[in-house]
């Protein structure tokens, strides 16, 4: 089984609804039908934000959302805000080839930074990320706006 990695096409639109629900139940993350919609018409656009799936014989079971932005001390950077895998095909470099192809674009686009989170318990994650990453031990906070 060949991994391909593509952005997101309209007719990913169903796969990516399933995984993106995946995700955001793992995260515990209400969201509305109109916020997925919202989302999705925001990833096939590619203007600010951008999706890239990952396919296992034609089916889609990886997802990422990754978009670039400035900070104070550097130009461009890029963030991989999300990204989800199909519990039944976790463990096969999914997730590894869906990174690596974010730091590929990233490069691209001369990012000094690539960086992402998970939560502190998503031990699976984390033993991937400490292969390909490295952890440097900031902690996130989050001011409520409501």
């Amino acid at each position: 089984m060949t991994i391909q990695i593509a952005p997101l096409h309209a007719k990913d639109r169903a796969g990516w609804n399933a995984l993106a629900r995946g995700y955001k139940a793992f995260y515990e993350t209400p969201t509305t039908d109109a916020e997925y919609d919202r989302a999705w018409l925001r990833l096939l656009t590619g203007e600010r934000v951008h999706g890239l799936g990952a396919s296992l014989d034609g089916k889609l079971v990886g997802i990422t959302h990754y978009f670039f932005h400035t900070s104070v001390w550097t130009d461009r950077v890029c963030y991989l805000q999300d990204l989800f895998v199909d519990e039944t095909v976790r463990g096969r470099g999914v997730a590894r080839a869906l990174i690596e192809a974010v730091a590929t674009e990233a490069r691209a686009q001369q990012a000094a930074r690539l960086y992402w989170m998970t939560r502190e318990s998503n031990h699976t994650a984390r033993a991937l990320y400490d292969k390909l990453a490295k952890f440097n031990g900031f902690i996130r906070y989050e001011y409520p706006m409501a």
